[in-house]
């Protein structure tokens, strides 16, 4: 069986490389065999010298962002652009473990609620800036100012208190409460550092061309078609590696915006772009058939992709409703008919990455008996005309607003099929296909039973952010994170605790706990890690490296004859 290449550099997640023929022997054999042996760390597939020269054409399935700078909202499609031009203080290395990058140290005291940063010196940003104390607070002060609408970034940092630099070199924070997750907050692109003298100017001048202390800066922005990026030939890696010195390999990037995964497959068949994202899975069984093709695949880390249960209104402010639901919904047989062997099902609130997932697959097995159970006793014992049940008069119906550019063409599908076997048990599902500003505004009117919301967050803090009772407030963006809408003491005090002990064993066992009281009140469905597979062509080389969100970064990638 050919092996299963895994490309691990610095800066990575440690992502999946897979060349075509693995890919086909993994699209014909049983979900269950494992037996293909990764070789050991460092690995590559990459052949021969690296030039310079070249721009590399990305084509990106996400929805555009509406402004470049990653502090404004904070979403994913901002994250894989922003990592080119953007750093941030932290990072992780090839064996997952964080470490510094625009910082060089960090300490914190022993009642947790001073941190203590060292920043790296001799960094400049492209506009000339130095980087130093006074600018990542002028980040921060960014980040957490309501003006913003800051997000991810804003909820990443929503323990500190103040900041001070104590020199130049030295940032003092103060905490309201110990945050044992700061670091892992520090190293998200949505926390990247920006220049102190970019971020005076207006937010709509910030958001077209961000600037930053990346190997890549943005030349040019065309909104609904491309951001062009540019070398920075003045750039010097923070954290040295003699394999490569001096500015990225490329001259550039296109960064294309092509929401058709048909039209962006054939514009990399035919050499019009050199890597694509949100590859379909049927796209990536079929790409064996071309051996100029190879397949990158980066589970993000935090939250699994997942559906929520709004358990603050009816139905499924009963819990047997919201277990009957859980029953009633065959998703193992959709991610076989649908997935091609490119993702494993999921029974834990957090990714298959993060080392303190815990899972419980007893919980979700296809019962359609146990739901029929379930919604008896709830009181939705009779059906309508159609098969639905009804209760009082009012039929058993689940709104499930979807948006289109996060959930791929598969996924969808899957939705519909699971939409096909709740009937059977008499739940109604109206499917909402909504473009993501329509799909934001439904969020925030409560108009759901039903969402799958991708949410990125590196470790297991993403949890807090997911169902603490807190996140039922909006941010300054008008996003709130918990959208099963879980408000429950017992779980609250578990999460605050964990994101506060010193102690790795309590702080596992704290969040163990906390993801089985969440599993077990049926909050949310679990599918799989979140989608986040790359098609590029075999003349692209040095694919596999990543932020610590799996967002690949190209300052190792050069372009083959």
């Amino acid at each position: 069986m050919q092996e299963v290449v895994q490309l691990i550099h610095a800066r990575t997640l440690a992502p999946r490389v897979l060349t075509t023929s693995a890919i086909l022997v993994a699209s014909l054999i049983l979900a269950g065999c494992s037996s293909n042996p990764a070789p050991a760390p460092g690995a590559s597939n990459d052949a021969g010298t690296p030039v310079s020269g070249g721009t590399l054409v990305y084509a990106s399935g996400d929805a555009e962002p509406s402004c470049l700078d990653p502090h404004v909202g904070g979403n994913y499609p901002q994250a894989l652009a922003s990592s080119q031009y953007l750093e941030t203080l932290y990072t992780k290395d090839e064996q997952g473990e964080l470490i510094p990058w625009l910082a060089s140290d960090s300490t914190v005291s022993e009642d947790g609620l001073t941190r203590t940063v060292k920043i790296r010196e001799g960094i400049k940003f492209t506009d000339g800036t130095a980087l130093d104390a006074q600018a990542v607070i002028a980040n921060f002060k960014h980040l957490l100012d309501p003006a913003t609408a800051s997000s991810t970034g804003y909820l990443a940092l929503g323990k500190i208190k103040d900041m001070k630099a104590a020199d130049s070199s030295t940032l003092e924070l103060t905490l309201s409460t110990p945050d044992n997750s700061l670091l892992e907050s520090f190293s998200m692109p949505w926390v990247a550092i920006q220049s102190p003298e970019a971020l005076k100017r207006t937010q709509e001048e910030n958001c077209v061309a961000p600037v930053g202390t990346g190997p890549f800066k943005v030349e040019s922005w065309k909104k609904q078609d491309s951001v062009n990026l540019v070398r920075n030939a003045d750039y010097v890696r923070p954290v040295a590696n003699p394999e490569h010195e001096g500015p990225a390999y490329l001259e550039g990037i296109t960064w294309r915006f092509i929401p058709e995964a048909a039209t962006r497959y054939a514009a990399l068949q035919a050499g019009e772009v050199q890597i694509i994202d949100n590859a379909q899975p049927d796209t990536i069984a079929a790409a064996v058939k071309n051996d100029t093709i190879k397949h990158l695949d980066a589970p993000r880390p935090g939250a699994s992709n997942r559906i929520e249960l709004n358990s603050s209104k009816a139905p499924f402010d009963d819990q047997r409703v919201r277990e009957a639901f859980i029953h009633a919904v065959d998703v193992n047989a959709g991610v076989e008919s649908l997935f091609f062997n490119t993702t494993k099902r999921s029974y834990s609130p957090l990714s298959s990455v993060e080392p303190l997932g815990y899972s419980d697959e007893s919980l979700f097995g296809f019962d359609p008996a146990k739901a029929a159970e379930l919604l008896d006793a709830a009181g939705w014992n009779e059906r309508d005309a159609d098969g639905y049940r009804t209760k009082d008069g009012k039929r058993l119906s689940l709104t499930f607003p979807v948006s289109t550019s996060q959930s791929v063409p598969a996924e969808q599908s899957l939705f519909e099929q699971l939409q096909a076997t709740a009937k059977e048990s008499g739940f109604e599902i109206k499917i909402n296909l909504l473009d993501l500003s329509s799909w934001y505004g439904a969020l925030a009117e409560h108009n759901y039973n039903l969402v799958s919301a991708p949410y990125t967050k590196v470790g297991p803090s993403v949890l807090s952010i997911l169902f603490h009772s807190a996140s039922t407030v909006p941010a300054p963006s008008g996003y709130f994170a918990n959208l099963s809408q879980v408000k429950n003491p017992e779980l609250d005090t578990l999460l605050e605790t964990a994101g506060a002990t010193k102690d790795e064993a309590e702080r596992k066992d704290l969040y163990a706990k906390a993801q089985k009281l969440v599993l077990e009140g049926y909050y949310l469905l679990p599918l799989y890690d979140q989608q986040n597979h790359f098609l590029y062509s075999s003349k692209t080389q040095g694919i596999g490296a990543t932020t610590a969100v799996a967002s690949p970064v190209f300052f190792d990638t050069w372009l083959s004859k």
